[in-house]
């Protein structure tokens, strides 16, 4: 049968490998409704064309004349702005993949959970700064939800969800990213394109620095504590530079079952969209003998103080994780235009949480998105106040 999928985000890395395997995939089993994009026009247009979708959405609506014209003699419905990108995720889909980056694929993340089919989850931020609301949704509209990043999907494989009482922990690896071995001293003069040049994966800026600064497996971390429903003391973070073990999980008679395989988000995409079957992909074979060794090691809470940071929000609760999240997408997008130095960006985030967690009013979880929307916006002003003191 013919699955429908939505993909939100599709110009970034995850819809772009997204696409890469519907195109490869047997006729007639995917049919797109619709795509979206933050501003690439371009890329989206060319997307809708080739892929026959019934919509698109441009998030920044000084894109939709351009997107239009593009679109021009093409019965494909245009949305645009944050409205539009809901109001797209709204029209019926087997398979919504959420990949938008940041805090901006919140809103229409939550407009796909309430179709209550399949969500393959790609964005963080739904499960790090609104959990207990989002995975409520998930459970009342009887969503499917699907990890997508590497790591949650490896879990997600070896997990014996039926029997959570025989799993003792969950294991996430952490390739270390650019700057595991970088001397400390050196660190204060990481450059943007130092940061951006990851050793294994292919990714979007925002990604690739939180990879560098570990933030990236702090938001994954919290993320897993609401996935499977986890403490934090059941959660570990091992460095595994080879990215070949994507996580693993230890089972309460000393059983650790794991998921391995080549590098390459095709393959936790794949998983999602064939679930629960299996699709072909083009994903180099894992060659063991030619990978020589796997090497793991504790990750460093000094080099990576981002780790530290997000294990305490994640303990701390209430709207903790939320302010980190904000402060955060703050702060890379500030190094990113060279107005702060790298090591700067753990800085600003730890100065967020010290300043908004004092508020009492942030002990407790968001109770609706209103609220989160509210918390992320205090903790950007907050960030933005502290790079201009910098």
């Amino acid at each position: 049968m013919t699955k429908s999928i939505t993909v939100l985000g599709s110009t970034g890395s995850i819809g772009v490998n997204t696409l890469d395997l519907l195109s490869r995939a047997d006729d007639g089993a995917f049919s797109v409704v619709g795509l979206s994009a933050h501003s690439n026009v371009d890329l989206l247009a060319e997307q809708a064309v080739r892929f026959s979708a019934q919509a698109v959405a441009i998030a920044d609506p000084s894109c939709e004349a351009r997107l239009a014209e593009k679109l021009s003699g093409h019965a494909i419905d245009i949305y645009s702005g944050p409205d539009g990108l809901v109001e797209l995720a709204r029209l019926s889909a087997d398979i919504t993949m959420a990949a938008i980056v940041g805090s901006a694929g919140l809103e229409p993340t939550m407009a796909a959970v309430g179709q209550g089919n399949t969500l393959a989850l790609a964005n963080k931020e739904c499960l790090v700064c609104a959990g207990e609301s989002f995975m409520s949704a998930v459970e009342r509209h009887g969503t499917t939800l699907l990890p997508v990043d590497s790591e949650h999907n490896a879990i997600f494989q070896v997990l014996d969800d039926r029997r959570p009482e025989r799993v003792r922990r969950l294991i996430l690896t952490a390739s270390g990213g650019p700057f595991r071995e970088t001397p400390m001293e050196k660190m204060q003069t990481v450059t943007r394109k130092d940061a951006l040049d990851h050793p294994v994966w292919s990714m979007g800026a925002k990604i690739s620095i939180d990879s560098a600064t570990m933030m990236n497996k702090g938001l994954e971390l919290i993320e897993a504590a609401w996935l499977f429903d986890r403490p934090s003391s059941q959660i570990d973070v091992i460095v595994h530079p080879q990215s070949i073990v994507h996580s693993l999980v230890e089972y309460v008679d000393g059983s650790v079952l794991a998921q391995m395989g080549s590098p390459d988000m095709r393959t936790p995409i794949a998983y999602a969209l064939a679930w629960p079957d299996r699709m072909v992909t083009p994903v180099t074979s894992l060659d063991l003998a030619a990978v020589g060794q796997l090497t793991f090691s504790e990750p460093d809470l000094i080099r990576f103080p981002a780790l530290r940071l997000a294990r305490e929000a994640l303990e701390a609760g209430g709207q903790a994780a939320c302010i980190l999240n904000a402060a955060n997408e703050i702060a890379v997008e500030s190094f990113l235009q060279g107005r702060i130095a790298f090591m700067d960006i753990p800085r600003i985030c730890e100065e967020a949480l010290g300043k908004l967690s004092a508020d009492t009013g942030f002990g407790t979880a968001p109770a609706d998105m209103q609220t989160v929307m509210q918390a992320d916006r205090l903790a950007r002003e907050t960030a933005n106040e502290h790079i201009v003191n910098l």
